[in-house]
């Protein structure tokens, strides 16, 4: 069951089970959100992938719930960990496990280990920070205009 915390103005923010549908779940919601949001298509289909990483790799290695939050502009008008003003879409996904994950480079052989790289790829920047209960991977996607 997914749980809505917030959906007020420039915040959406949801919690799911640990389970696999909640990934394709995540998808629609943070799809639908931007989608109320008018953003721009691609920045919605570049978001939702990022976050199904995401939220694959919470789910392939912590067992508790999973929280994704989604704000723009970014808050304070800085980017994360850089201080730096920026105007970004900032996307979390946070989950009880402390670890932070660990960026990998697959074979072309391997049917997994490219997520982190996909963010790195996409995203104007990304990292993680620790939490009361676990961590929190976030990135940044800027925004056309």
């Amino acid at each position: 069951m997914i749980g809505v915390t917030e959906t007020e103005g420039d915040c959406a923010e949801w919690s799911f089970p640990a389970v696999p549908g909640s990934v394709r779940s995540a998808r629609h919601a943070v799809r639908d959100a931007l989608h109320q949001w008018a953003f721009d298509a691609a920045v919605g289909d570049v978001a939702v992938l990022l976050v199904s990483e995401l939220v694959t790799n919470s789910l392939r290695y912590a067992s508790g719930p999973i929280g994704v939050r989604v704000r723009w502009p970014h808050p304070d008008g800085e980017e994360p960990g850089t201080g730096a003003g920026g105007r970004g879409l900032l996307v979390e996904v946070s989950d009880p496990l402390p670890d932070p994950p660990t960026e990998r480079t697959a074979g072309t052989e391997d049917e997994s280990g490219r997520g982190l790289q996909l963010v790195a790829c996409s995203a104007r920047s990304w990292g993680t920070r620790r939490g009361k209960r676990g961590k929190t991977v976030w990135f940044e996607l800027a925004l056309p205009g």
